[in-house]
């Protein structure tokens, strides 16, 4: 007799895999633990092999999982792109997109809400995180659409911005420069150091923080100088020589290759946002 898997079953063990626990993907597929457990104890029943191993409290598959995972990757990507061309535009399965935290700020709140007004019964998994980590996401099948930053001349690029010194004055004529970061790895951290340091400008790392929020009240705050884009809003910005002059940056726009029309019409809506900040400046 042939053995059915359940795709809901297979799309609740991928949440689980790509979530690292029960609770995060009850989060991604909008059901209880309790209904995820038994859902994996019904696959495991069903395949009849253990698909995970309990190292403290993450998850790890098993080699059988492993196996398990690459194949239910291909099936459910097959049952969606059957349910998109017989359904159009409906979407089959969660739309998984990237944000880094300039554009969650900036563009989130409008893109979610014309999204679920064109797809009001949409599924949303939304992944704030930066760029190197999106791109991961996107190439190992986690995230359908990323928006992050680049270099300048990117061939993802969908507009290129100046990079620009945040922050009060009187911090910029201190003798050593106090300096507030994000975390690495992070391109603008990486281009405020460097320009520093290429015009011989002693500085001290006074914030350094995984956190937008975070960057953005040390800098009004007074407690250092910063580097971003206009997307930055609403804080002060030094202008003429006293700073020494930054790159360029890309705002990147990635997207999968075979994806559901509506998926796709999501890609171009951010697009056309980004676009539409452009002639808004």
């Amino acid at each position: 007799m042939a053995l059915n898997l359940p795709v809901d079953v297979l799309r609740s063990f991928i949440a689980v895999v790509d979530g690292g626990s029960m609770l995060r993907a009850s989060e991604r597929v909008f059901l209880s633990q309790p209904a995820i457990s038994l859902q994996m104890k019904r696959l495991e029943e069903l395949l009849q092999v253990p698909l995970f191993l309990r190292e403290g409290r993450r998850l790890v598959l098993t080699v059988q999982g492993e196996a398990v995972l690459v194949h239910a990757r291909e099936m459910l990507a097959l049952n969606d792109r059957i349910v998109a061309t017989l359904t159009g535009d409906t979407l089959a399965g969660p739309v998984r997109i990237g944000f880094v935290q300039d554009f969650a700020e900036t563009l989130l709140q409008g893109v979610l809400a014309q999204l679920v007004a064109l797809h009001p019964d949409a599924r949303l998994e939304v992944r704030v995180g930066g760029t190197p980590q999106l791109i991961d996401l996107l190439e190992s099948d986690r995230l359908d659409v990323i928006l992050g930053m680049g270099a300048a001349g990117d061939t993802a690029a969908i507009r290129e911005e100046p990079m620009r010194w945040f922050g009060h004055a009187a911090l910029a004529a201190r003798e050593t420069v106090p300096l507030a970061v994000l975390e690495r790895p992070c391109r603008f951290r990486d281009a405020a150091i460097a320009a520093l340091e290429e015009a011989g400008r002693p500085y001290q790392l006074v914030v350094e923080t995984p956190s937008l929020s975070v960057l953005r009240a040390a800098v009004l705050g007074r407690v250092g100088l910063t580097c971003r884009t206009d997307l930055f809003a609403g804080l002060p910005e030094i202008v003429g020589p006293a700073m020494p002059a930054l790159p360029s940056v890309s705002y990147v726009l990635r997207r999968r290759e075979r994806l559901a029309a509506a998926v796709v019409q999501l890609h171009d809506l951010i697009a056309q946002q980004v676009k539409d900040l452009a002639l808004s400046d």
